[in-house]
């Protein structure tokens, strides 16, 4: 661990087509269930879960974006401080597959990121080629899982993989950052309150946010915020 015992919450947004999967695969990963019925997100729902990741404690925060054009408006605000995001078509539904790339322009910015196929279970029913899946995470420059979210398989594979590579930003951010320095920052710091009412982030947010999505080396040392007992690491929404 850092020279802190600190946790780290990561805010994930999982986007996609309507219908792939993506608030069962957050169903799934954080409570251990799966039902077959299909209820359409409307806007944005929420889920964390708490996990160690390389003797790290980690909260995960997994924000399930609906799929549908009309809701874009209100789920583009969601992505804003996102430090991870997870890309999910389904195996069953080629128009999923080819909005791959629309949702991959979407404002995340340069952080970490994953292609899903979701409903590998229905392999026999598939209207999207692995070769071709696999093409398009190579062009895209994204790490490819295949899942199937109603047998459980891949799913924690999917969060462990982003989760470790934000940590690997994070412990970048902390080699760079210069010994001399003593004020408080903190790391992945987005605010609270509702994104559609808070457009005008930080100075030092703007900054961070801004150096991620260029592919800079950034410069803010993450802020401990140190509480009663075990020292926390807290975030806030864009």
């Amino acid at each position: 661990m850092r020279e802190e015992d600190v946790e780290v919450a990561i805010k994930v947004v999982v986007v996609g087509n309507g219908a792939v999967g993506k608030s069962s695969m957050i169903q799934r990963y954080c409570k251990g269930i799966f039902t077959k019925d299909y209820k359409k997100t409307i806007g944005v729902d929420f889920l964390e879960r708490q996990i160690s990741v390389r003797n790290e404690d980690v909260r995960l925060m997994l924000w399930d974006t609906a799929g549908q054009e009309e809701f874009d408006a209100i789920t583009k605000a969601y992505y804003r401080g996102a430090q991870a995001c997870a890309i999910v078509f389904s195996t069953v539904d080629r128009d999923s597959f080819e909005a791959v790339e629309k949702w991959r322009s979407k404002e995340c910015g340069g952080i970490p990121m994953v292609l899903v196929q979701n409903k590998i279970d229905l392999i026999d029913q598939a209207v999207v080629q692995v070769e071709e899946a696999e093409s398009l995470a190579k062009k895209l420059r994204l790490k490819f899982y295949r899942t199937s979210v109603k047998e459980d398989l891949n799913v924690n594979d999917v969060f462990m993989y982003l989760s470790e590579r934000y940590l690997e930003i994070l412990q970048n951010v902390e080699v760079e950052e210069p010994k001399t320095q003593h004020q408080k920052n903190v790391a992945g710091m987005f605010n609270t309150a509702s994104p559609v009412n808070n457009e005008q982030p930080s100075n030092n947010n703007a900054r961070a946010t801004q150096q991620i999505e260029t592919g800079d080396i950034i410069t803010l040392k993450p802020n401990k915020q140190r509480t009663k007992g075990k020292k926390k690491l807290t975030c806030m929404l864009l």
